[in-house]
């Protein structure tokens, strides 16, 4: 099945007349949190997958509509907590009588959301229950979904304010109808990302939320033009945050929230998902700054999402960044969660001494582990941290942060910690650095620490 599932408010999903074809994808199994499905008036085909009545949290499934063909699963039938709409399907088996006593699908929600988005049709029906009653919920249900390319025109005013541009096209900024800014990538006709990776980066995007992931708003794939909308970054990216060009420098405690936002981000890829995912091209350029200074993830979509389920864990296409690559892969070609922490450390560092991992000096060539090594031995705290904070941080503090980032890129994987443990030490030190200035007397930054890991949830639709 080539279609595109999209998260809708809370635990709900429709994707009812959306053009989908094929049969129902496998990866819906995954979304254990999901409540509500509505697939109806679609072209799905073949049979039903019996793991439909296997979701744990669903209650009200919308199969109408489609091609869909033999008997009802043993399991669906069953299910007492879960009302099911099976209409028109001519090649459905449906000499149950159980069908007429249970198919009563819940009062349709007429609810408008002209205001929130650009869209083609002013009212859309919702089949949930009483509690979508909003727009601004409604909005919530459709905000990973399919554009027009004349809505990515009217989006980018004609595409013409550009904010950035990559080997995969450029990047424009752009504003929906409620005045909701956002960033849109225009994949270039020369880009390597195909058909296939394109669909499946936009599957894995809609498909995995967290607070520290950029979020993908829509997508847009048609006529030959290619194009995915992101939530808008204001702070642009790290990397130009930490260039020596750029007269704001961040502050010991603002290089330490970033880290840790970052690892919870890569966390929840790690352990967050039912099945772990691999981002492989971590470095300060893909991570995201929004107006308030969090960070997040992004390009972590690129992945042979849900096409081998016999996988251990999804593992994205790019082979990394020179000086982020994990030097195992240089061995045996292949990544994994310890090869995310290599690169992890390496953005450490840099947040710490405002150096990046490779730099060239006059004709030669100077690596970032061969130059702090030395002052480590010398315990040279003052050499290591970034001279344009002028000593101003927690010395303790500072530390343990080189003692983190040292040991993620320890040589071997296995002498690696694991990003959670990376996330504890990291959060340790914040709190270092909060209790010093307190110490001092000195007020203390408004830090959005709470000392407590963020809860974990897997792959579901949020």
């Amino acid at each position: 099945m080539t279609s595109i599932t999209r998260p809708g408010f809370s635990h709900c999903k429709n994707l009812s007349a959306t053009n989908l074809r094929g049969q129902i994808a496998a990866s819906f199994s995954q979304l254990i949190e999901l409540e509500y499905l509505d697939l109806s008036s679609n072209g799905l085909s073949g049979p039903i997958p019996e793991f439909l009545a296997k979701l744990p949290k669903l209650r009200i499934l919308n199969l109408s509509g489609n091609k869909l063909t033999g008997s009802i699963p043993k399991a669906l039938k069953e299910n007492s907590d879960l009302k099911t709409s099976l209409d028109d399907n001519p090649g459905l088996c449906l000499r149950d009588p159980w069908k007429k006593k249970k198919h009563k699908f819940p009062i349709l929600l007429i609810v408008s959301v002209s205001a929130s988005t650009v869209f083609r049709k002013p009212l859309l029906t919702f089949a949930v229950d009483s509690t979508v009653s909003t727009n601004q919920e409604a909005w919530e249900y459709l905000r990973n979904r399919a554009f027009s390319y004349s809505e990515v025109l009217e989006i980018t005013n004609n595409f013409q304010n550009l904010i950035g541009e990559g080997g995969f096209g450029k990047v424009y900024l752009g504003t929906l109808k409620d005045n909701t800014q956002v960033a849109v990538k225009l994949l270039s006709q020369s880009s390597r990302q195909g058909h296939k990776e394109f669909r499946s980066e936009v599957e894995l995007s809609i498909v995995v939320h967290h607070k520290h992931l950029v979020c993908l708003i829509g997508y847009c794939e048609e006529s030959g033009a290619r194009a995915l909308i992101y939530e808008y970054m204001a702070n642009g990216d790290l990397q130009q945050h930490l260039t020596e060009k750029n007269s704001k420098v961040l502050r010991w405690d603002e290089r330490l929230q970033v880290a840790i936002d970052v690892a919870k981000g890569l966390e929840y890829l790690h352990i967050g998902c039912k099945t772990p995912i691999i981002h492989r091209d971590l470095k300060p350029s893909n991570i995201l700054l929004n107006k308030h200074m969090v960070a997040k993830i992004a390009d972590f979509g690129l992945s042979r999402a849900f096409e081998n389920e016999m996988d251990s864990h999804l593992s994205t296409r790019p082979a990394g960044t020179p000086g982020f690559i994990d030097p195992e892969f240089h061995r045996s070609g292949n990544l994994n969660q310890k090869s995310d922490v290599y690169s992890f450390g390496m953005i450490l560092l840099q947040l710490i001494t405002g150096h990046p991992p490779i730099r060239r000096e006059l004709e030669d060539i100077c690596f970032i582990i061969d130059w702090i090594r030395p002052k480590i031995e010398c315990r040279d705290i003052q050499g290591i941290v970034d001279l344009r904070l002028a000593g101003e941080f927690n010395v303790s503090s500072a530390w343990k942060a080189v003692e983190t980032a040292m040991s993620c890129i320890a040589p071997l994987s296995t002498q690696r910690p694991d990003i959670s443990s990376v996330l504890r030490e990291l959060k340790e030190c914040l709190a270092m650095e909060i209790g010093h200035t307190n110490s001092n007397g000195v007020p203390s930054h408004q830090i959005n620490h709470s000392g407590q890991l963020d809860p974990i949830t897997t792959l579901s639709a949020r």
